[in-house]
């Protein structure tokens, strides 16, 4: 039997970053280059940011003109969690935008009875808006709990890279369904001055309903209803309502987000060439993104807030990691926010164009997902056993709760207890979560102390403290010298 290789016999070593960025985390392009990528990621930032309101705000009973107010205060609020989580936070280069996983206890809250027969609807959509808030801005308190308590960082070190490996790529697998799906529903436009120029020509005038609404940039009724300056505020729709029924509800799709954003932080890491982030560093964006959603609740996004994985995708595309870019993007978001007319051109993108771009870059992301089983053993029976039932079910499960969803018109959980039918629908929604819990539990139970080097732990150990590797400090390090007020654990 022939012996097993050296490392430096390896054509492909393992290594901790990844190579082939023109400009990692802590460099940055000249302004030029900066602003033009900072404009691009606000760019793709907006699919989310009108998608989310375009479906929501109609079932509230809401007009063109409140889809037009819910975006661009969004848009406002993403631009500052954007700015607080790269300033505070993680510091990785993310954008922080809307979340598609608190859409199962939203559509609950709109469909609860007490709101449901309110006759006027615009009176039903600003007592809906409450509702959403109030539920928000108490579930928020579960990611800021976890975080600065630091009791995420102390359920991080049960993560291996293996039990990561189903969890990052399905950050990116796990949203196919937006991408060709969309994307098909209007094949023949593939770039934005097409679409205008077929709209303006009449070229979908004659069409059915529903290819103009996929096709045409005016159907979203963006530019003409919006304001030519706004600027959102705190409890701009009044006083948040509470209910406990919503709440509990709400805070299944925070703990949802977080895990989510989980698998994003460590995606995100890769794509700018920086190490991994540290426990301490983890829980710390987690805190800030559980202030994030707060401030959703507070200024009303209509919708919680999570890592937005197709703009990390668009670092790896883009080649450029770098944090300033990210943060010239926040300021594009708050500033067509405010210009509400300048915006809502930009707005105007119909969404199979953004699902087309989604095709590469959520594939992009997933396989970052898979590149961390090169610090595994995958010639291991119980890895395999691990990832392909991790996989498997990730992916299957979910659609299960879909398909179920779309035909019964509610979800598998359907009891008396709403609250309780919410948290457990919204959990098995996301693919990410259940390829966590899946995955997470078998490989810390079985084989687990005989296992550890087949898990990919011993390159994994030495990034768990801040002190553990000599990057992190210059990855990772509080501005303004803050390090002295909040030390690294």
């Amino acid at each position: 039997m022939a012996a097993d290789p050296k490392p430096e016999e390896i054509s492909h070593p393992p290594m901790d970053q990844l190579q082939g960025l023109e400009y990692c985390i802590d460099s940055n392009p000249s302004w030029g280059e900066t602003i033009a990528l900072g404009f691009q990621h606000y760019v793709l930032a907006l699919g989310t940011a009108v998608m989310i309101p375009s479906f929501i705000v109609p079932l509230m009973g809401g007009n063109h003109g409140d889809k037009v107010r819910v975006v661009q205060t969004l848009l406002f609020v993403e631009g500052i969690n954007t700015l607080l989580q790269t300033l505070f936070g993680t510091r990785l280069p993310i954008v922080i935008g809307g979340s598609y996983a608190f859409m199962v206890p939203i559509v609950s809250i709109i469909h609860d009875p007490s709101l449901m027969r309110i006759a006027d609807d615009h009176l039903r959509f600003i007592s809906t808006m409450r509702a959403v808030q109030g539920a928000l801005i108490v579930s928020s308190s579960i990611q800021i709990i976890l975080g600065y308590s630091q009791l995420w960082a102390i359920c991080s070190r049960f993560f291996s890279p293996l039990g990561m490996v189903p969890v990052i790529a399905l950050v990116g697998f796990g949203l196919f369904d937006r991408g060709f799906p969309v994307a098909a529903r209007c094949v023949e436009i593939v770039i934005w001055a097409y679409a205008h120029l077929l709209t303006a020509s009449g070229a979908y005038k004659h069409r059915p309903e529903i290819t103009q609404i996929n096709c045409r940039t005016d159907q979203a009724y963006l530019i003409s209803s919006a304001p030519w300056i706004k600027i959102p505020y705190p409890l701009q729709w009044g006083a948040p309502t509470f209910d406990a029924g919503h709440c509990f509800g709400m805070m299944a799709a925070v703990f949802v987000s977080m895990i989510e954003s989980t698998g994003a932080y460590k995606a995100a890491s890769r794509l700018a060439s920086a190490t991994p982030p540290p426990a301490h560093v983890l829980s710390r964006g987690i805190g800030w993104q559980g202030i994030g959603i707060l401030l959703d609740g507070l200024f009303g996004t209509m919708t919680g807030s999570t890592v937005s994985v197709e703009n990390i995708g668009l670092l790896g595309s883009t080649r450029v990691g770098s944090r300033r870019v990210i943060q010239i993007s926040a300021g594009f978001m708050i500033f067509f926010s405010i210009l509400g007319k300048f915006g809502a051109l930009f707005a105007s993108i119909p969404f199979p164009i953004f699902a087309a771009v989604y095709c590469v870059l959520f594939g992009l992301v997933a396989s970052v997902g898979l590149s961390f089983l090169q610090f595994t053993n995958m010639n291991s029976m119980r890895n395999l056993f691990i990832t392909g039932v991790a996989f498997f079910l990730g992916l299957s499960v979910p659609e299960y709760f879909r398909e179920y969803t779309t035909k019964a018109y509610h979800g598998p959980a359907h009891t008396r207890a709403v609250w309780f039918d919410d948290f457990l629908n919204t959990i098995f929604f996301s693919s990410p979560t259940v390829a966590l819990i899946i995955a997470v539990f078998l490989d810390n139970t079985l084989d687990y102390k005989d296992s550890a080097r087949d898990r990919g732990m011993q390159w994994w150990v030495k990034f768990r403290t801040f002190n553990g590797d000599s990057r992190n400090e210059e990855f990772y390090t509080l501005p303004f010298n803050l390090n002295r007020f909040f030390p690294p654990s």
